[in-house]
């Protein structure tokens, strides 16, 4: 995995769990609205519309480079519209990371017994 790679994958990996927790929030806004005065719909609206903007910016950048096949840009896709979706996609990026890192350094390790 080349350097660009894996930061377009750290990027959309940073964004998945603060757009996620932006979500929840704007539903407890939501019904803290109908149920009370408190209205915070038009701040955390704002928030999240611009952390789920990132998110599919970088989505679609992490698409591109990474050359994920269609399922898999979807899962990541259908996982930024689920309310705690964001979460498990951020534990997967960070699987996918740690895996390159090891294969990484295992052919690191083949080339210099070579």
């Amino acid at each position: 995995m080349d350097l660009k790679t894996a930061s377009a994958l750290r990027r959309l990996r940073l964004v998945s769990a603060p757009e996620a927790v932006s979500f929840l929030l704007l539903l407890v806004c939501s019904v803290l609205k109908r149920t009370t005065d408190f209205n915070a719909v038009p701040v955390m609206g704002m928030v999240h519309g611009v952390l789920f903007v990132l998110y599919v910016l970088f989505w679609a950048d992490a698409w591109n480079r990474a050359k994920w096949s269609l399922g898999t840009a979807a899962l990541y896709f259908v996982l930024s519209v689920l309310p705690t979706g964001g979460f498990f996609a951020e534990r997967r990026l960070r699987r996918e990371a740690e895996d390159a890192v090891i294969a990484s350094r295992a052919r690191r390790e083949a080339v210099a017994k070579a």
